[in-house]
């Protein structure tokens, strides 16, 4: 591989984290008035499963005490970063594995204990929200995933 990252789409592991009904969480991202669903990447020898629930944890505080899985969207789905956002980081896009979890009925309070204490260099501000709203909230270039992800959930 070449040292040069430009032009590589990262794999990526993105949560959809579910309350009550069609209840999802949103998180703003720090500094920023962008909101979006946690998402990361996926380290060498990690499967993408493993990386969610890494970055659940590391961007939210939450863990399998708190959510249960309800879903794996089936397909890789990406997309392009438009050049003036790049960075060596992440390249020109990213691909992704998405999940759909649901926080458990008894663990509501303790989810939202957990996001009044977010680790700022990733967040700083939670909603609850549906999907739709966050859909036309998030950044242009990533509404395509989000629509998608909403169609997806709409079967769960």
């Amino acid at each position: 591989m070449s040292s040069d990252q430009s032009n590589r789409f990262r794999p990526n592991a993105g949560v959809v984290i579910f309350g009550e009904g069609t209840n999802v969480l949103a998180f703003r991202r720090s500094g920023t008035d962008a909101w979006q669903f946690p998402q990361g990447g996926i380290d060498p020898g990690e499967e993408p499963d493993e990386a969610m629930w890494r970055e659940l944890a590391e961007e939210t505080g939450l863990n399998a005490d708190h959510v249960e899985v309800l879903a794996e969207l089936p397909e890789w789905i990406g997309y392009e970063i438009p050049a003036e956002f790049r960075r060596k980081k992440f390249g020109r896009g990213q691909v992704q594995r998405w999940f759909f979890v649901r926080v458990k009925p008894d663990q509501i309070d303790a989810v939202e204990a957990c996001l009044d204490q977010l680790p700022p260099e990733e967040f700083d501000g939670w909603k609850w929200t549906t999907m739709a709203a966050l859909t036309e909230e998030v950044i242009a270039f990533r509404q395509p995933i989000y629509r998608r992800l909403t169609e997806f959930s709409a079967g769960l």
